[in-house]
């Protein structure tokens, strides 16, 4: 394998995969049966209240209960809850359940905006006798000039003013298309 291809591989050996979180170890003292996890404190703390509020339903069972909980506290001092320790996990179930519905955005809750109607409409316009009389009023201007004297129309300058009234000139784009068809065609 040539240097060129060889794979590098970076590795991180951190304190808290060297020394996980436990409580009860301080050197070589440790306290008995420890040390314990956090998981292994709180199954202890919240079953050994949770026994001694109920000792009247199970003092008829003998040390059972007893035995259960201490056999818990045991069974969880190295549980992965999809790898991650019980606390964290449970910490990040809160926290998902805790989470509005669409997100966040920027630290704020994501909300959809309201529904709301989406109305439009159009307009079909047909000849209208405008465009006629402004066909008519063109030949009438063309035919006031001379043909060796017609101005052109991309040169700039004041236009002559046309004998009659302003008149009225096709609106929109359809309409000037459907007044050179009725003049007979293209210029």
């Amino acid at each position: 394998m040539s240097a060129a291809t060889a794979v590098r591989t970076g590795r991180f050996y951190t304190a808290a995969r060297r020394h996980p979180w436990v409580l009860g170890k301080v050197a070589d003292w440790r306290i008995p049966l420890g040390p314990y996890t956090p998981a292994q404190i709180a199954v202890a703390v919240g079953g050994g209240f949770l026994l001694v509020k109920t000792i009247s339903w199970w003092s008829w069972m003998g040390p059972v209960p007893i035995v259960a909980w201490v056999l818990t506290v045991w069974a969880v001092r190295r549980p992965k809850v999809g790898g991650r320790a019980p606390l964290p996990a449970a910490l990040g179930w809160i926290l998902l359940c805790w989470q509005p519905r669409g997100g966040r955005i920027g630290g704020r809750a994501a909300r959809d905006h309201a529904a709301r109607p989406l109305v439009g409409g159009f307009v079909i316009e047909g000849l209208t006798p405008a465009a006629p009389a402004a066909a008519a009023a063109r030949a009438k201007v063309s035919s006031a000039y001379p043909p060796h004297r017609q101005p052109a129309r991309s040169q700039p300058g004041p236009r002559p003013a046309a004998a009659g009234p302003e008149l009225a000139r096709p609106v929109s784009g359809v309409q000037q298309l459907l007044a050179l068809a009725g003049q007979g065609g293209a210029r």
